[in-house]
């Protein structure tokens, strides 16, 4: 484990995420919804 972790670790890149990216995602999480029954959990997206 010592030489794995004792190695120099690359730097990342930061990226940026584009516009349409951003509100694709913002989208997606308005129209997910999570229902919690019987210790089971149900994920809908309504479109």
């Amino acid at each position: 484990m010592e030489e794995i972790y004792s190695e120099e670790q690359k730097i990342c890149r930061i990226t940026k995420a584009r516009p349409e990216t951003v509100s694709f995602l913002l989208a997606f999480s308005k129209s997910m919804k999570v229902i919690d029954c019987n210790n089971m959990k149900f994920e809908t997206v309504l479109n």
